[in-house]
């Protein structure tokens, strides 16, 4: 039996599937709208490379949020569409907890704090606190990024601060002894797969008729740039 992993919370395009515990065959991209334009085909392109079948999916997993309102949309889409067609369970890992997991399974020496953070315009970033066994030391949260904000968790051990906001994030969290950075962490559907395979094994599905996305703040839409439609 096999899973299928979509990740497109984020920047990146990033699907996988796992066949008897293991990834068989992965797909990613960063280039603009990947999502839309490449995640059916990176779908396809898995069980091509694979040989599997989807009939032989167990569930499919995707990235929950918080993130890009237009990749989760796209992503879960993809997903519960999948699930109805298959009928099989529709599994959710969150997006932030999912960049903790990749980072630590690139870096099992590494016992410290991880601060995934996804970049939410301005100074904003959406970040969690977790440890090497991804327990939530601070809850998922919109922060608007200033000196001292993560001091509580700094002072006592050391974090890095993973993702696209931790870049913007450096100048000012970077004067604390205990930050590090690793701006240029990407996340993987791969890196989904041992959580995906404990919430398969508890039971811990999704209702897929009713799941939605944890969007974290209310999507708002821009004025269009495009010439009569202002």
């Amino acid at each position: 039996m096999s899973i299928l992993l979509i990740e497109t919370a984020t920047s990146v395009c990033s699907v996988a599937l796992a066949a008897e515990g293991h990834i068989v065959a992965a797909r990613e991209s960063a280039l603009p709208n990947a999502h839309s334009s490449q995640l059916s085909l990176f779908i396809n392109q898995l069980f091509e490379e694979s040989g599997l079948k989807s009939s032989s999916l167990e569930a499919v997993c995707v990235s929950g949020g918080p993130g890009s309102y237009t990749g989760l949309r796209i992503g879960v889409s993809s997903a519960k569409g999948l699930c109805y067609g298959l009928d099989i369970p529709l599994l959710s890992v969150p997006t932030l907890k999912n960049m903790a997991a990749g980072y630590y399974q690139q870096h099992p020496e590494y016992n410290g704090l991880v601060c995934p953070m996804i970049d939410a315009r301005r100074m904003e970033c959406y970040s969690a606190i977790y440890d090497f066994s991804l327990e939530v030391k601070k809850e998922v949260s919109a922060d608007i990024i200033e000196q001292g904000i993560y001091d509580r968790w700094l002072d006592s051990s050391p974090v890095v601060f993973i993702g696209d906001g931790a870049a913007k994030s450096q100048p000012l969290l970077g004067v604390h002894p205990n930050a590090s950075f690793d701006p240029d962490y990407r996340i993987s559907a791969a890196s989904m797969l041992p959580l995906a395979q404990q919430m398969l094994q508890e039971g811990r599905t999704e209702d897929t008729a009713y799941y939605e996305p944890f969007y974290l703040k209310d999507f708002v839409a821009k004025k269009s740039i495009v010439r009569g439609l202002r």
